[in-house]
């Protein structure tokens, strides 16, 4: 028996957050032995210096504690949770810490008098003058700052205090430093706490189409107070004032798009006193943000000489952080890094980062040492490497991965391994664009907190990483947002001091990136922060919009990106884009409803339920007919009618098969954008055609996932063809090769492939329904939510009986509903032992074998287009003895399908093949008993193994 990962509002050990409202603890718990311990009892007890809660034993329904605490400022609390299952008794502990709350800060924002430095450095000297048990320090910086004691980092974290609209929240750190302050030789010996500020999003350059300098401020500062507690009781502050120094630093320029230069010649002196800057201190607050971490370092995989002589290093993946190197060059000498995405010719390219310099320059003193970049951070795959003097090695040089420190849930391996590659793609597109914003890109001048970007990926997120502090804080900076424009939602947030948004989809993260992370997670505290905005968002369509009850009139994306556009150099493509907008506009209202009752704003949710159906009312009237036949004939509009139940179940069936037929007409392959994408194979598999979503899901040309993992990828592209079919970058430009976006299509794997099809309070309760595809025979995959890893691999058997084998493991706490397909009529064996229907797994492993009604190898059958008949050799050998089947086969190219006409219509157009009754009946039968070419070679090696 076992308490472990026992979180406090998501996080683990969290100092310094902001813990407004209800304390939330979770936990997970290994008890022995299977089944679901109905007598368990479950206690929380948090404490300070004495008890402030003690939940008492009570029954064991959940892992969830919901905590009302009047918490004081710099304080910590232990928290112990407790388990009983008859006579044993466990318990695990953390703790949690507040930060300054809503107390002032002792000391004053302080600065150089200089405010056009590009590199501020604030310090102060002190002495303990006895010994210390415990010190803290809470800080922040405008724009970055790092913060060193005796020429030590303090902390892990970079690029703090992260990004935000600075002139609302400014988020402040706590350090705890502790550990270097309480030994007998601190107490001895006088210290330096100093800060290095820089310009970053706050001062430099940034923002899209050029972007502005100083959009939030013209001059880096500090704010801060060290606390040292020493072992009498008393407590000695060092706070920001005059009395502390300052002076320009050896970073010469630093900006987020431009990188940084660095003259480690300069010798770091001429300290004056620092002045205190009259700035605004009510816009501080304790952090939201997970910090931005460094995760690992790769190695060079590769040093590349290039047609053109140039030096490259290949990290093999693209990522986002920044290169590191170890010097060895003599004073003086200059050595830099400049990175890019991808070669072109062989030869190095960065122009798809248009005006990003993106580049490390560094000047040596002489020193051998590993450099590194301080205030900006680069998206890139290579490193070209100019004005060096020694040879280039490659054990030099290592790629520092950063995002905000999240960690990863889950994950999915199939036996394909261009599969697992493109789901590797997706996860390392997050983690590259998940830095403290969900950015659109980490290379070019752009990096910006797309909201569009951000609500189509974010059910996906929450599956791969623990997102919840993540999306919390981004929340935050989207209503921040809203507030100023009258509920509106800018395109990105923070909004860099544009106004232009009021988009539908990217609007719409007002309400959708909310209620998925509270879907993922089953706590309704991140409703409570943003229902205000959220109903904001909705109220602001309704005064917008020209029309009753459709959203119309307004600036609008559409299904940006898709390749159904009349217009090539229109990326809106051809849904009607009022479609779209008022499709998001009855969603939005029907989540506010929805999020009302939960909070029990009654009256609210009445009013906008009663919207949500109005609006549902008014597409139907103006876009649907009374037969279910949708206006608008695209794969986007398809998939939202069925997506969001805008037609009656009745009718479902007919859109459905229209869907098919678009498809059809489209050779199966996807022109969606970002609206589609993400929710064409979710459709499909939910209405019964999983075998096209995951044809559609496989293909490999032009425009699939795949094409962009045979052509290399190790990221998601912006553009299905960022990169054409001769590796050339795609001339239209907007070719970002780390763009998460249409890499949505991963929640389909999770829900659908690997089968975690649904859920309920944070998965407790868990509906597991693979729907299986002999193209994905072995699958295996995960997800650890709050209760644990719940563990999910089958494979699809190609013995005599064609069994389905699954492997099941289930966290205690979590009740799993397992929906085997094809199974009506099977004997299911779990364990050993023959069990019936339904099959509810608690608490423990399970191996489940079956064999289905119908097996999983797809055969040949008449309605499949001749073309694929012809181009299997073994079939045709079969049908060559009967008579007309190669005439007719060949002369098929006007027709789709090989089973579409009547045996009479077949030789009343083709007089010459003349198939009699009986040869029909021949042709049928062997197509049924023989099995497609690929999964007959399938079949072969798992013979010969």
């Amino acid at each position: 028996m076992e308490v472990s990962d026992i979180s406090i509002n998501h996080m683990r050990e969290p100092i310094g957050y902001d813990f407004a409202g209800p304390i939330r603890i979770e936990f997970a718990a290994r008890l022995d032995g299977e089944g679901e311990h109905t007598d368990v009892l479950k206690r929380a007890v948090i404490s300070e210096s004495e008890t402030v809660y003690d939940s008492r034993w009570q029954q064991y329904e959940d892992n969830v504690f919901d905590v009302a605490l009047d918490l004081s400022p710099r304080t910590r609390y232990t928290v112990t949770v407790m388990l009983k299952d008859g006579e044993n008794e466990i318990e695990g502990t953390t703790f949690f810490e507040t930060g300054k709350m809503d107390e002032p800060f002792a000391g004053s924002w302080i600065g150089n008098p200089d405010k056009d430095l590009q590199n501020t450095l604030l310090r102060r000297r002190f002495e303990t003058g006895k010994h210390v048990a415990s010190a803290r320090l809470y800080v922040t910086g405008l724009g970055l700052y790092e913060a060193y004691l005796d020429g030590e980092k303090i902390g892990d974290e970079y690029l703090a205090p992260g990004t935000t609209a600075y002139d609302k929240l400014v988020q402040v750190q706590t350090y705890d430093l502790s550990d270097t302050v309480t030994g007998n030789d601190f107490a001895a010996k006088p210290h330096e706490l100093l800060f290095s500020l820089a310009d970053g999003w706050y001062k430099g350059n940034f923002g899209f189409d050029g972007g502005r300098d100083a959009i939030y401020g013209d001059r880096q500062m500090a704010i801060a107070e060290l606390r040292l507690r020493y072992d009498d009781g008393s407590e000695k502050v060092i706070a920001t004032d005059p009395s502390w120094e300052t002076t320009s630093g050896k970073v010469t320029k630093s900006a987020i798009y431009y990188g940084e230069d660095y003259d480690d010649t300069i010798q770091v002196g001429n300290w004056q006193p620092a002045v205190t800057v009259d700035h605004p201190t009510d816009m501080l607050a304790d952090r939201l943000s997970p910090p931005i971490t460094i995760d690992e370092y790769l190695p060079v995989k590769e040093i590349i000489t290039t047609p053109a002589g140039e030096t490259v290093l290949d990290f093999g993946q693209n990522q986002a952080g920044w290169p590191e190197f170890f010097n060895r060059e003599p004073k003086g000498t200059t050595v830099t890094l400049q990175v890019g995405e991808i070669l072109q010719n062989g030869n190095f390219y960065r122009d798809n980062l248009r005006e990003a310099r993106a580049a490390l320059k560094y000047t040596s003193d002489g020193e051998e040492k590993w450099v590194r970049p301080h205030f900006t951070y680069y998206g890139y795959r290579y490193v070209k490497v100019t004005g060096n003097t020694k040879p280039v090695k490659a054990e030099d040089f290592r790629a520092a991965v950063m995002f905000s420190k999240m960690d990863v849930t889950g994950g999915i391996e199939t036996d394909n391994p261009k599969v697992n590659r493109l789901l590797s793609n997706i996860l390392w597109s997050q983690k590259s664009n998940f830095f403290d914003v969900p950015t659109d890109c980490p290379q070019r001048d752009e990096r910006l907190g797309w909201s569009g970007d951000a609500d189509v990926f974010s059910a996906t997120a929450v599956l791969n990483m623990d997102a919840y502090a993540f999306y919390k804080k981004y929340a935050k900076d989207m209503g921040i947002e809203q507030a100023q424009h009258d509920g509106m939602l800018t395109m990105y947030a923070p909004a860099m001091g544009v106004d232009d948004g009021g988009a539908a989809v990217w609007g719409d993260a007002a309400t959708i990136v909310p209620w998925n992370v509270f879907e993922a997670y089953g706590d309704p505290a991140i409703l409570r922060q943003n229902y205000r905005a959220m109903k904001s968002w909705v109220d602001w369509i309704g005064k917008a919009t020209k029309t009753k009850n459709l959203w119309t009139g307004c600036f609008q994306f559409g299904d940006w990106l898709s390749m159904d556009g009349e217009n090539p150099a229109m990326p809106t493509g051809r849904t009607d884009e009022d479609f779209i907008a008022s499709v998001y506009y009855f969603y939005s209202s029907s989540i506010v409803a929805r999020s009302a009752k939960l909070l029990g704003h009654d009256e609210d949710a009445e009013h906008y339920a009663s919207q949500a159906k109005a609006i549902k009312a008014a597409i139907a009237k103006e876009y649907i007919t009374a037969n279910g036949r949708l206006a608008i004939d695209t794969q986007t509009a398809y998939a939202l009618a069925l997506y969001f139940d805008l037609v009656p179940e009745d009718q479902k069936q007919r859109v459905l098969a229209d869907l098919v037929t678009r498809l059809d007409k489209d050779n199966n392959h996807l022109k969606t954008g970002f609206v589609g994408t993400p929710l064409i194979c979710q459709v499909l598999s939910d209405n019964g055609q999983h075998k096209l979503a995951t044809q559609i899901f496989l293909n490999e040309d032009f425009p699939s996932w795949l094409y962009e993992v045979n052509l290399g990828a190790t990221t998601v592209w912006e553009r299905w063809n960022s990169v054409l079919a001769d590796g050339s970058m795609n001339p239209a430009g907007m070719n970002s090769l780390n763009h998460y976006s249409i890499g949505a299509i991963m929640e389909w794997v999770y829900r659908y492939v690997l089968g975690i099809a649904g859920h309920e309070d944070g998965y407790r309760t868990v509906a597991l329904a693979p729907q299986f595809d002999y193209r994905l025979k072995h699958v295996r995959g995960h997800y650890r939510s709050s209760y644990g890893d719940l563990r999910v691999e089958y494979q699809l058997e190609s013995d005599a009986r064609h069994t389905v084998t699954l492997d099941v493991e289930v966290p205690f706490g979590q009740s799993v509903t397992v929906k085997l397909p094809r199974s009506r009529n099977a004997e299911i064996n779990v364990n050993g032992q023959v069990v019936s229907q339904p099959l509810v797994l608690t608490n423990g492993t399970y191996h489940i074998a079956y064999r289905p009604d119908e097996d999983y190898i797809e055969h040949y059958n008449l309605d499949m287009p001749a073309a694929a008949l012809m181009a299997d050799k073994e079939l045709l050998g079969q049908l060559e003895p009967i008579n007309g089947v190669f005439g007719f086969l060949q002369q098929d190219g006007n027709l789709n399908n090989f089973g579409s006409l009547s045996l009479v219509k077949m030789n009343t157009m083709f007089p010459f093949v003349n198939i009699s009754t009986q040869d029909f009946g021949k042709i049928k039968a062997i197509m049924d008993k023989t099995p497609l070419e690929s999964e007959r070679r399938f079949l072969d090696e798992r013979r010969s193994l």
